[in-house]
């Protein structure tokens, strides 16, 4: 193997791939890159076993085909390093990856391309096309939701659920639930769900916010994998298998106590009052009133927070409390420039949803103060 290409060509292709290495590894192999070069193409793949990542990009000044495995942190750490527009020779001799630019040459380590594992992929059971940014705005609206090493370990993850001429994203952690929905062009029998887990989402995510566009991204289901798609990337994720929980069940109906706000006014007062809460319990307490809305929050340290804000509200006065982070994380993904809030009268469950964006709703569960 033996190749030219210039460091932008090379390095964003890997940063796609090398953030789902993990520092421990069970097998020396995974914390390695699989470098593939034939027919003027060259791939880059790194796998945790349940999440692999492979990236493609053409090569123009190559003599010599080949496949190899190289430490994906150090080759990522080297390519960083080297100044922007420098051009990379690379080549394997004696079993060493060796790397030239400049007056600078790097010897890696390798191991043989037959060690390096591939995720198991089934054929799938749906196959669909998507724009990235649609699935991009799917899981910025609702991956934050998702819960944290939960015992109940579906919900460590996110629901993608395909159906009824729609695509939808759900995320719950127990206390909040964000849901995100969009039409699909896609006619089929039965409703297909998924649970995809958090670490592929997040890796997901740090893809995407490396590149830009709104090419189309084929999206393949089957039973136990997911994987997506386009002419320079291919993400496989294998699959969380448990049930998820019914989410229509706790969306409270938007009858009850209903008040609008300016988003930006509510956040900033929050993030003001998140300054003297409680660390533990995160609390803030929200008293309706008359075309307005106070917030309160204090600490065991005897120091308080209040707040006021406008608010288009004409009903009877009201106190309910609330965590503010669960709040904040709302409000930081809400499009528009108002929110709109409902609490349902009987458990005091509050219903957030954009004025200008009926495509995505938000539920979070009061707490005591």
């Amino acid at each position: 193997m033996k190749f030219k290409v210039d460091r932008e060509t090379f390095l964003k292709p890997l940063q796609f791939v090398s953030g789902v290495v993990e520092r421990k590894q069970t097998l020396a192999v995974l914390a390695n890159a699989l470098i593939v070069l034939r027919d003027g193409e060259l791939s880059l793949t790194c796998s945790d076993s349940e999440v692999e990542i492979v990236a493609r990009v053409a090569i123009t000044d190559c003599d010599d085909e080949g496949e190899i495995t190289v430490p994906a942190k150090k080759l990522t750490d080297i390519c960083k390093s080297l100044p922007v527009g420098a051009m990379l020779e690379m080549s394997i001799q004696d079993a060493k990856f060796i790397i030239k630019s400049g007056r600078s040459r790097f010897s890696l380590t390798t191991l043989p391309a037959s060690e390096f594992p591939n995720v198991e992929e089934r054929v799938g059971l749906l196959d669909f096309n998507l724009p990235r940014v649609l699935l991009r705005s799917l899981l910025e609206q609702t991956s934050f939701a998702m819960a944290n090493q939960d015992v109940r370990y579906y919900l460590n993850g996110l629901l993608l659920e395909v159906g009824d001429g729609l695509i939808r994203a759900v995320a719950t952690d127990g206390h909040r639930l964000a849901l995100s929905e969009s039409k699909l062009g896609l006619a089929i029998e039965d409703t297909r769900q998924v649970v995809i887990p958090k670490k592929a989402v997040l890796e997901l995510a740090r893809v995407f916010s490396f590149s830009e566009g709104d090419d189309e991204l084929t999206i393949s289901l089957s039973s136990n994998h997911i994987r997506i798609a386009n002419k320079d990337l291919t993400f496989i994720s294998k699959l969380i298998d448990g049930r998820f929980p019914d989410y229509k069940r706790v969306i409270p109906s938007q009858d009850g106590t209903v008040f609008i706000v300016d988003k930006e006014e509510l956040r900033s007062a929050l993030q003001r009052t998140a300054i003297l809460s409680n660390e533990k319990y995160r609390g803030v307490r929200l008293k309706l009133s008359q075309n307005c809305i106070y917030l309160y929050a204090n600490n065991p340290e005897q120091e308080a927070a209040e707040e006021q804000v406008f608010a288009e509200y004409g009903g009877e006065e009201k106190e309910i409390g609330f965590n503010l982070g669960y709040l904040l994380d709302v409000l930081g993904v809400i499009h528009g420039e108002q929110a709109r809030f409902a609490i349902s009268a009987g458990s005091n469950t509050l219903l957030i949803r954009g004025v200008e964006s009926e495509n995505s709703i938000y539920v979070v569960m009061p707490m005591k103060l």
